[in-house]
């Protein structure tokens, strides 16, 4: 019994974190609708977890959370693409907090060129 006991323990702690990771990266935060915003890169941070790109729109900071580089790349987006100046459309879930001005992008336009970050969130 003991053994049993100790085995459940041990392995609802090696669970755990994996569920707190899921948690954070996951959509729970957005509202399930899209938005769609146009603006010029402010800031770029890529990388692990996910990149942050600062976005002005229409003078409001917006916060836009893109893929992870792996995704990214898969996308077609290449170095350099994300940069600051460019002018960028997004759309995406944003917080359901409104007034956190934050959106994870689904889908992003440099010019013409759509990059699908999440194919299948429409």
């Amino acid at each position: 019994m003991m053994r049993l006991l100790f085995i459940a323990v041990l392995a609802l702690g090696l669970t755990a974190p994996a569920v707190g990771a899921l948690a954070h990266h996951g959509w729970s935060w957005t509202t399930g609708g899209n938005i769609d915003l146009t603006g010029i890169i402010k800031t770029v941070r890529l990388g692990n977890p996910h990149g942050i790109l600062t976005i002005d729109v229409e003078g409001e900071e917006w916060r836009a959370e893109v893929g992870q580089p792996w995704r990214n790349e898969r996308a077609g987006l290449e170095e350099g693409d994300l940069a600051a100046g460019v002018e960028i459309r997004v759309i995406g879930e944003p917080a359901a907090d409104l007034s956190e001005k934050r959106v994870k992008v689904e889908r992003l336009f440099l010019g013409q060129r759509e990059y699908v970050l999440y194919p299948g969130r429409d």
